[in-house]
């Protein structure tokens, strides 16, 4: 089971390249080095089951979780791209896809949020980043968030299970945003419903949320 992983959100203008590299190598790449040293024997004994704890965000892109995001589609693609070789030998791999679950992983990043400076970014930016996006996604958390536990129990279904699937989301209230992407190829659909949820009816969001 691949577990590692650490957040950032933020505007892009705000985070160094160092930043966005030590986050990468964690999320992605210590994923790969784990696969790397564990594949071999797998397929050696034509058995096994690679377990990742990826997210909901590598399917869907959200708001100003640019780099967070990026390094959960890198390890959907590395998945993706290695299962059918995989399955060749036996080896199963599963994709765990968590929405927002409430841990001290999550309140640690929305703290350095809260504390960061960001003077190197434009004001509007700023105040949509601290005013609308820290709000709403506080009110996600506390709504939509689901406990470690949860994540555990769906995680040991997936690996209790006869036929493992490949991808598993573990919260059923984000199927919808992740199938906006498949319903329209060219983007103009989720992109629309995303823009008018964050600037357009953000009240409306937190009303149902509450």
């Amino acid at each position: 089971v691949s577990n590692a992983g650490v957040g950032m959100a933020g505007p892009l203008e705000c985070q160094s390249l160092a930043a966005m590299q030590s986050l990468m190598d964690t999320n992605f790449f210590g994923l790969v080095r784990l696969v790397k040293e564990v594949l071999p024997d797998m397929k050696r004994r034509r058995g096994g089951h690679i377990v990742v704890i990826s997210s909901i965000m590598g399917l869907q892109g959200t708001v100003f979780n640019d780099i967070y995001a990026a390094s959960k589609f890198a390890v959907e693609g590395f998945c993706e791209s290695l299962v059918v070789q995989a399955l060749r030998f036996n080896v199963a791999i599963s994709l765990v896809e968590p929405g927002p679950v409430t841990t001290e992983f999550e309140a640690k990043v929305y703290e350095e949020a809260e504390r960061a400076d960001y003077s190197r970014t434009d004001p509007e930016t700023a105040d949509i980043f601290t005013k609308l996006y820290l709000r709403n996604s506080k009110d996600v958390f506390a709504s939509l968030g689901q406990t470690p536990e949860d994540i555990a129990e769906h995680t040991l279904r997936v690996i209790e299970a006869a036929r493992p699937p490949f991808r598993h989301q573990t919260n059923v209230a984000y199927t919808p945003m992740a199938a906006l992407k498949h319903a329209d190829p060219s983007g103009a659909l989720m992109t629309d419903a995303f823009y008018k949820l964050v600037f357009k009816y953000d009240a409306v969001l937190r009303l149902s949320l509450h």
